[in-house]
């Protein structure tokens, strides 16, 4: 294969890294590729970075640290349709409120929103807005942003590498599975990124994230049976507040 191959399979994967996971006018070939799962930090990073900079605008303006740290959330939600948050309601409606594989199953396909799913974007959404709220007045915001960005999309890629698809159908199936060097280079890059954002902080922050990543992986397997794109929604969610939080602790 020569470089130029090489390059044009890189491009096409960052291409479908961002197709599949933001909202950004990005084009992308087929279906979504199990290969471009390495790109997944990336396109985290780019919405941190976005984000960041919807914050510091907001600080522009005059407006107060809680604030821009709303405006960082609202961008986000924004840039990736809500895409992470709905997986996060799903899953805790269906991992918490089903007694069986199949009824979980069911109710997390279920585009309603149940009791528990709405106590779980209330509460890592809170968590979320307050060490961002910290990151903000101590001006790391940009750092936070980035790091927790690139980090959060890292778990995706293990996740849908390691357990089974639970479901058999979905953007999860459609997806695949990753090669290994894919996930290897995807945890590479979001700590590349996390590093040169936060320094030493990467550490905890990385622990963190994946502390949130192996206990929601041990409940899926648990309870549903394996993953859906659904609960790699939440571990995106789960991941981003833990390593937000974390940031907040060591830079704020």
């Amino acid at each position: 294969m020569t470089n130029r191959d090489t390059a044009s399979l890189a491009l096409a994967d960052l291409a479908a890294a961002f197709a599949l996971l933001t909202r950004l006018p990005v084009a992308a070939q087929g279906a979504p590729s199990p290969r471009a799962a390495w790109a997944w930090p990336v396109a985290g990073a780019a919405v941190g970075a976005l984000a960041a900079l919807a914050t510091s605008a907001a600080l522009m303006l005059g407006l107060p640290a809680a604030t821009a740290a709303a405006v960082a959330l609202v961008t986000t939600a924004l840039l990736t349709g809500g895409l992470h948050e709905d997986g996060l309601a799903d899953t805790a409606d269906g991992l918490m409120g089903g007694r069986t594989r199949e009824r979980r199953l069911e109710i997390m396909k279920d585009s309603r929103i149940g009791s528990y799913g709405t106590l779980a974007l209330l509460l890592i959404t809170l968590i979320r807005w307050s060490a961002l709220t910290a990151l903000v007045t101590t001006g790391h915001h940009w750092a936070g942003l980035i790091a927790a960005g690139a980090l959060s999309r890292a778990p995706m890629a293990v996740l849908i590498a390691t357990l089974p698809n639970a479901r058999g159908t979905g953007l999860s199936q459609l997806t695949g599975q990753p090669p290994r060097n894919a996930v290897t280079a995807a945890l590479v890059i979001a700590a590349t990124f996390a590093f040169l954002s936060t320094g030493l902080t990467l550490v905890s922050m990385a622990l963190a994230a994946a502390a949130t990543t192996a206990l929601l992986a041990r409940a899926a397997r648990a309870r549903i049976g394996g993953q859906t794109g659904d609960i790699l929604g939440a571990s995106q969610q789960l991941a981003e507040a833990a390593a937000l939080s974390l940031a907040a602790a060591s830079l704020a």
